[in-house]
């Protein structure tokens, strides 16, 4: 299977990871509610606001990466390139949920940049 395929597979598996700071914010929050889990991460602030807001990014982006790269294998784009590309956007992906604990938030911003860009990138890599 190639790399680009790989990177969709690892890519969501994030997203879902990205759910297990959130479960340890809800734990130190009183014990994970598992009744009414969207309540409690809503009542969440500091560290676990962000944990949701990381996690819930991941389903935001996820989407439109699988779909840039399945254009761009489809349509016959360079291999390589959407191999780089989607690298790129995984380890982007890593790093934007670090710098959104870390509470980074212009650095956030920047890597999230990185990954819409990719994203795009993807899109139009058959005419490249």
């Amino acid at each position: 299977m190639a790399i680009h395929f790989w990177c969709i597979v690892a890519a969501w598996v994030l997203v879902y990871a990205g759910k297990l700071p959130v479960a340890v914010a809800m734990q130190k929050a009183g014990g994970y509610d598992n009744r009414h889990p969207r309540a409690q991460q809503a009542a969440l602030t500091g560290w676990g606001a962000r944990s949701v807001a990381a996690h819930l990014n991941g389903f935001e982006t996820f989407a439109p990466f699988a779909a840039a790269v399945l254009v761009a294998h489809i349509s016959g784009a360079a291999t390589g390139l959407v191999d780089t590309l989607s690298i790129v956007f995984v380890v982007s992906r890593v790093v934007y949920v670090g710098f959104y604990l870390a509470d980074l938030a212009s650095l956030r911003s920047l890597v999230w940049s990185v990954g819409w860009i990719v994203t795009l990138v993807l899109f139009i890599s058959p005419v490249l």
